[in-house]
């Protein structure tokens, strides 16, 4: 078998990190026994998600999120399996926490960080501090990035990814309308990779959580209340030969713009444009 196989969870999120801290270790241990390499959660879920099921910071037990991520790390050690998991992370007070991706491998260490950069105007003034870096990491030869939830709307962020050899973005989220999936699908069409979409049960009447093509169609889907898909990315995929082989390196070329500035014309038919 070619590829690699990911994971992408739907699970429900709740305001208390001990019950949040067990729902991932028992969804990591489904995706692990279905040979999954990388097991990615929601925005939010290991601590709860600010405005949702967390109205102020103090009501958030610390330590337990600090325990419950510990644990988890020694379970992606156990099971060999790389996780992508949404959590507030504290910084030192005043500050408030990030809105993050936390990037454990499956050596069970912390090997990166995704801070949400920009943040909607109750995140930014009420709940959370700004990030300003993107992530990449590499499984297997597979190179993948992260984004959270209202960044779909900066396309700068997802074309900034392709230029970073992005092959799979696993955007996590929690979205409130159903436009979402439609950016999400577009961004994967025009940048020519993957996008993982992984959302808590919560907002299934929304969209489901899903992988889509590089072609911006579904490769899989999670139906109804359903906490876990697996599937397989696979870049040598015959039916991807398009936007992965033909579309992809070409816009990267037009892009840089020298294939169109070697061809421009010395004509006042061209530079006169208000004639007929």
């Amino acid at each position: 078998m070619t590829g690699i196989r990911i994971a992408i969870a739907q699970p429900t999120i709740t305001a208390d990190a001990r019950a949040n801290g067990k729902t991932v270790r028992s969804l990591m241990r489904k995706a692990a026994g279905g040979r999954a390499r990388l097991v990615q959660f929601p925005e939010g879920l290991l601590s709860g998600y600010a405005k949702e099921q967390i109205a102020d910071w103090s009501d958030v037990d610390w330590d337990a999120v600090c325990d419950e991520l510990e644990q988890i790390m020694a379970l992606a050690a156990e099971l060999k399996l790389w996780v992508v998991l949404g959590s507030a992370h504290p910084l030192t007070p005043p500050h408030r926490p990030h809105n993050s991706l936390y990037v454990i491998s499956d050596a069970g260490e912390l090997v990166d960080r995704y801070d949400k950069r920009f943040l909607s105007n109750t995140e930014l003034n009420h709940f959370y501090s700004p990030g300003f870096d993107p992530v990449v990491f590499d499984v297997d030869g597979y190179r993948f990035g992260c984004v959270i939830c209202v960044e779909i709307n900066f396309p700068h962020l997802f074309s900034q990814y392709e230029r970073l050899g992005v092959e799979c973005l696993l955007l996590s989220a929690y979205p409130v309308d159903a436009v979402f999936e439609v950016k999400a699908r577009a961004h994967a069409a025009i940048n020519c990779y993957w996008v993982a979409m992984s959302l808590p049960a919560q907002t299934v009447d929304l969209m489901p959580s899903g992988l889509i093509t590089p072609d911006g169609t579904y490769a899989a889907q999670l139906a109804g209340k359903s906490e876990l898909t697996i599937t397989t990315i696979d870049r040598d995929d015959p039916a991807l030969k398009v936007p992965l082989a033909h579309a992809r390196p070409w816009r990267a070329t037009a892009l840089k713009g020298d294939i169109y500035r070697t061809r421009a014309v010395a004509d006042p038919r061209s530079s006169d444009r208000t004639t007929l």
